[in-house]
């Protein structure tokens, strides 16, 4: 069972590497980069929006694979359900599950809402309605950078019980 345990961990950690690590290098490194690529707007964004769709393969397998190992891990430190709200780390875990389902939703209502809509309007020229709602884009995505964030310093602090 330890050896289960161990494996399922390492996949959990690996995923949230994956997932949380290619998050930032999309906002701390493509975005920027784009820039540095070309001037045409219409051309960064089709750069970009064609990274962010081979991502977000990435992204989709990521999240279904951290939700699973994580509902497992998340045994360890619940001996019951009612540990939820009665223990440190069921608490800490709570949190964490709450933050979690927050940053999916931002995640995807961002994406699905947003995303096909600024590739359409790039395309079109409408460069001035995509700088618009790119502002909007921004604040959400550094909003979820931020969850996940906090949801690894919850993860952390799972481990202290």
């Amino acid at each position: 069972m330890i050896l289960l345990d161990a494996i399922v961990l390492a996949i959990h950690i690996f995923f949230a590497i994956l997932f949380v690590g290619g998050s930032f290098f999309i906002w701390l490194v493509v975005w920027p980069a784009s820039y540095e690529i070309t001037d045409d707007e219409k051309e960064r964004t089709r750069i970009v929006g064609k990274i962010a769709k081979r991502f977000a393969i990435f992204t989709h397998v990521s999240l279904a694979v951290l939700i699973v190992t994580g509902i497992y891990n998340a045994t360890w430190y619940l001996g019951s359900f009612s540990a939820l709200y009665s223990t440190s780390g069921g608490e800490i875990l709570l949190a964490k599950i709450v933050v979690v389902g927050i940053d999916i939703l931002i995640i995807y209502s961002n994406n699905l809402y947003h995303g096909k809509k600024i590739t359409r309007l790039a395309r079109e020229g409408k460069l001035e309605e995509v700088k618009r709602i790119r502002k909007v884009t921004h604040l959400f995505s550094f909003i979820s950078l931020a969850l996940l964030l906090v949801i690894v310093g919850l993860a952390t602090a799972l481990q202290f019980f």
